[in-house]
Parts: C-alpha cells; sequence; structure tokens
C-alpha cells in the first residue's frame, strides 16, 4: 500500500502541484499488440513513449493510477552516475565498465532534461546537489571522490566543500563536509510522469490505469498477460513494477525488495530563514539516507528511508520534523502540511536489475533510490532492444545482482533486521 498522511487527505505535496493529471481508462477486453508494459511509472512510460514514436504497437497496464507508485513520490534528485560512487565501482568491475556505466549515466541525466524541453514538459528544474558528511571521519572520502571524479572520469562539476562552506551552503552546521555538484539537479517527479504519459498517449501507445496484471504467460513465441477484465496479447513483455510487483513474476521479486520511504513538505518558509540558500538538493552519508531540498514554493521537502515502527501513517510527520530539527532546530516547530510515503526498490548490490526472466520477457527495477534518471534511461534503453540493439541495455543486465536471502518467507524480516542496524550505526 500507499501511505499517505491525513495531514493533506489524498494528496502528496506532488499532487498538490502538478496542475492537471488526466485519467486514462481501464482495460475494457482483450487486446493485441508488439509490446506489453506492465507497469506506468518511469520507466515502463519512457518505454511506451519511445516504443510508440519508433511506429511500434503497445498497450501499457498500470494497476492504480500513473505515478502513484515511487515515480510519482519520490525525492525528486537526479544525482550523478549510478547509485555507488564511480571509483567504488571501478574497484569492483574495473576502469572500463566503471565509465561505460557512469558515462550511461551521464547520458541518462542529459536525456531527461532533453525530453522534457522537446516535449514542453515543465518539471521545476532546479540546479545543484550537496552530497554531506555526518560523521567527520567521512570528509576525506568525499575530497577523494571529488578529486577522482574529475582525474579519472572527466567530471569537472563537483566540487569539495570543507565543514564552513558546508555550513554555509546548507544554513546548518549539523554535517562536517561534503560536496557540491553544479551538473545536476532536482526536479518535480510526477509531473514528468504526466508529460512523459501525455507523449505515450500522442505517439499512439494505448495506456491503462486501474488495471491490475493478474498473471504473466510466456508460451510458442508470445507473451499472454491476463488482467481482471482482459487479456493482452504481444511478441514481447517489459515488467516495470519496481518495488510493487509482489507475487506477480517470482525473478524479480527474489532479487528486488521494497523497502518503505517517507518524505514530509512543511509550509513555505521565511525567505529570510538561511534554509538552502543556494537551492541545491541535499543528501547525506547515512546508510540510511537523508535527502530534502526546497521546492519552488519555498517549502523544505525531507525525507528518509527508515522503517518506522508506527502503527498509524498519520504519524509520519512526527518523526520528519524531528529528523528535520536535528539539522535545522530553528524549525522545530515548524508545520509539516503534507505528508506520504511508499515502497521504493533495493537490490543487494544498490544496482539496477534488469533481466529477461522468461523469453521474450524482460524485468526492470531495482534502482535503488537512484531512479529518477536512471529508471527513465532504462526504458529508452529497453525501446532500443526491441528495435534490434541490445548492447547499451546489457550493461546493466550484466551487473551481477545476487537475490536477498531467506527465501520470501524471511528475506523481509532479515532486512529489517538489517536496516534497524544500519540505523543504528549511522547514530554512533
Amino acid at each position: 500500500m500507499l501511505y499517505q498522511s491525513p495531514i493533506s487527505p489524498g494528496y502528496s505535496w506532488y499532487e498538490a502541484t502538478a496542475g492537471e493529471r488526466p485519467s486514462y481508462p481501464a482495460l475494457d477486453g482483450d487486446r493485441t499488440a508488439d509490446v506489453v508494459i506492465i507497469g506506468g511509472g518511469f520507466t515502463g512510460l519512457s518505454a511506451a513513449a519511445h516504443l510508440a514514436k519508433a511506429g511500434t504497437d503497445v498497450v501499457l497496464i498500470e494497476a492504480h493510477r500513473f505515478g502513484d507508485g515511487a515515480s510519482g513520490r519520490n525525492g525528486g534528485q537526479l544525482g550523478t552516475g549510478q547509485r555507488a560512487w564511480a571509483e567504488e565501482t571501478e574497484r569492483e568491475l574495473g576502469f572500463s565498465r566503471a565509465k561505460a556505466l557512469f558515462d550511461l549515466a551521464e547520458e541518462a541525466k542529459a536525456h531527461l532534461l532533453d525530453f522534457a524541453a522537446a516535449h514542453a514538459i515543465e518539471v521545476d528544474y532546479r540546479p545543484g546537489q550537496m552530497s554531506v558528511a555526518h560523521k567527520k571521519r567521512y570528509v576525506d572520502d568525499f575530497k577523494a571522490h571529488t578529486e577522482a571524479m574529475a582525474a579519472r572520469f572527466n567530471y569537472p562539476h563537483i566540487s569539495f566543500m570543507d565543514a564552513r562552506e558546508t555550513a554555509e551552503r546548507l544554513g546548518s552546521t549539523a554535517y562536517f563536509g561534503g560536496t557540491r555538484d553544479t551538473g545536476t539537479g532536482h526536479i518535480h517527479p510526477l509531473k514528468l510522469v504526466i508529460g512523459t504519459a501525455r507523449v505515450a498517449a500522442a505517439a499512439g501507445a494505448r495506456l491503462f490505469e486501474n488495471t491490475p496484471s493478474t498473471g504473466i504467460v510466456s508460451a510458442a513465441g508470445k507473451v499472454t498477460v491476463t488482467t481482471p477484465t482482459g487479456t493482452i496479447t504481444a511478441d514481447k513483455c517489459l515488467v516495470a513494477v519496481n518495488a510493487y510487483g509482489g507475487a506477480l513474476e517470482p525473478v524479480s521479486a527474489a532479487h528486488i525488495m521494497p523497502i518503505g520511504s517517507f518524505i514530509g513538505a512543511t509550509v513555505p518558509l521565511d525567505p529570510e530563514s538561511g534554509v538552502i540558500p543556494g537551492g541545491e538538493a541535499v543528501d547525506d552519508s547515512r546508510f540510511v539516507v537523508r535527502y530534502f531540498r526546497k521546492t519552488k514554493d519555498n517549502r523544505l521537502l525531507f525525507g528518509g528511508r527508515e522503517i518506522y515502527a508506527v502503527a498509524d501513517p498519520k504519524d509520519i510527520h512526527i518523526h520528519i520534523r524531528r529528523q528535520i530539527s536535528e539539522i535545522y532546530p530553528r524549525l522545530k516547530n515548524v508545520e509539516i502540511s503534507h505528508g506520504w510515503g511508499g515502497y521504493v526498490g533495493i537490490t543487494m548490490p544498490r544496482t539496477p536489475f534488469v533481466r529477461e526472466v522468461m523469453p521474450n520477457v524482460i524485468s526492470a527495477g531495482g534502482y535503488s533510490g537512484h531512479g529518477v534518471m536512471l529508471s527513465n534511461f532504462v526504458g529508452k534503453l529497453y525501446a532500443e532492444t526491441v528495435a534490434g540493439n541490445r548492447d547499451r541495455l546489457k550493461l546493466i543486465e550484466e551487473l551481477k545482482i545476487p537475490p536477498f536471502p531467506g527465501g520470501r518467507r524471511l528475506r523481509a524480516p532479515l532486512l529489517f533486521l538489517a536496516l534497524n542496524w544500519y540505523a543504528l550505526r549511522d547514530r554512533i
């Protein structure tokens, strides 16, 4: 389920500010297509748009409304590169593959902004992102990262910040240093979802909301996707449900784990509040990362991937305000106007999961909190694959993603214990 705070019934801040949000019909009978896509988030809608623009006959189904999962409810930060720092990937995979994956992510960033501009999708882009160290012993790692990005990965947009600069740019002395990246930024994700769906529909993709998939069968060169209101038969299938797959497809479920993520939006802050005066997005060095930024209307949008032991989702705002006050004590009584949450799909190594899970069926997800730009681009790469060029998608497909331990019965409790252990370690 998607947790939604009664503070603002039925709406995240994104939903409240996205403007017109067209609805699409539910499937009302059987269909045939070249490609059937399950999931109406960034990956699925991007794939549908690119496929349809290339002349492919596409049917896309979504169990709820487009963007009701992570795509329309996330922190909105683009980031740079893959989820892990490029030099960490280099130590594991070697320089050539690390550089290829980094370059792919840079292309993903450019593609997202170019796609939005080309199709007049106003995503409220604001430049800049700061990554900050919550422990003093991490500061040297951030400095070394800055040097590696410029010297080895040809990325000159990251600069090191000492404690003084960090405090000035953040408006808080809670962190010990970090980096500032002027080559990336943050967006309003639901506006991108809405715009991408519009592009896909205009190109001829047949889009259906409120249509859950009840099964997938691949046989005799065809893929059959069943729903409560009709069956879709196609040559190929893309499963793009990420953390919301449940029991739909067991291979993906074994490799992608849903974890709770919660976000709160404050009322508009005083222009003289001193909070992030440059307007950058921020993420910190905690394993259970905190991420925050100011919106176009000067609210502080603050999130954290912590599994709160709350009996009722209305309590989300209590925990969000507590975390805000640890960084900005002067905001300890700030009003939280919107509180919401949902699930993020993670993998064991925090790299995306893309696999052919049965003949002619590819599943994509597990972006591990780095999905705003990567998921959109994976949709484009899937469209390239259908057109006959699988080389670039292979860069992600070939990543080694082990399944979560414990099987379906024990893996969720084991992850809960692990996340709470890391949350405790973040505090000491």
